[in-house]
């Protein structure tokens, strides 16, 4: 039986929860020392956030495994797991627990990248397949150009500063919901539910594309969709 919690790499929902999950959250400070005041230091920006965990992929069914889409042998997950890597995109790491109503009790949902996985071969657990897996958060980045207006005469010149972000393939609010699917519930009714307009159901369908499919009016009870700021 499961623990209540359901691991998603992008739309790959994880069979079998991972027994322990291990967020390292790094510092970038650094510390200098100046002529007349000894040592300071200096506060940056935390580095980026890496988590690791280790997961079975079993070759056969068990009765305590999930899955949303029907059985599925493990190289098809390590096919998927490749396909992150190989990606050279950023996707949604997401961890949701819930009772055994249904109802959520709270989400972890965050852009991550895939930086390594390991399969480990172990005789104790015969023909199932462990996988150590590495990821790290993903921060948009971009570029910034000063351009200097020059001035006549004694006027000193302008700067103006263009930014440039990268460009994102979903929208990724700074403090985004999740919502589980319970029965009975559509796309419609659940952005009725959080931004009154069942009209904006586009939105979250826009948002949650990669975990719903090609076919909005199909989503299924347990699906964790991300539900953008209005």
């Amino acid at each position: 039986m499961r623990n209540g919690y359901d691991v998603y790499l992008k739309k790959c929902l994880l069979p079998i929860t991972p027994s322990k999950l291990q967020i390292q959250y790094g510092g970038a400070n650094e510390t200098v020392t100046l002529i007349n005041e000894g040592q300071v230091s200096v506060l940056k920006r935390p580095e980026l956030k890496e988590i690791e965990f280790e997961c079975l992929i079993p070759q056969t069914r068990f009765p305590y495994a999930s899955y949303k889409s029907g059985f599925k042998g493990a190289k098809y997950y390590l096919d998927y797991f490749k396909s992150l890597q190989n990606g050279k995109r950023p996707f949604q790491f997401i961890i949701s627990r819930s009772l055994p109503s249904g109802r959520t009790l709270f989400s972890t949902n965050i852009k991550v990248s895939m930086e390594s996985y390991t399969v480990i071969e172990d005789a104790k657990e015969g023909f199932d397949v462990k996988v150590k897996i590495k990821l790290r958060e993903y921060r948009k980045h971009g570029t910034k150009t000063v351009v200097l207006a020059v001035g006549n005469g004694d006027e000193a010149p302008q700067a103006q500063v263009q930014e440039t972000r990268e460009a994102e393939t979903s929208p990724a609010p700074e403090a985004p919901q999740t919502y589980s699917v319970q029965k009975g519930d559509c796309l419609w009714t659940i952005a009725k539910k959080f931004y009154g307009d069942g009209s904006k159901y586009t939105v979250i369908y826009e948002a949650n594309r990669d975990v719903i499919g090609g076919d909005p009016n199909r989503i299924d009870p347990g699906q964790v969709l991300v539900i953008p700021a209005a």
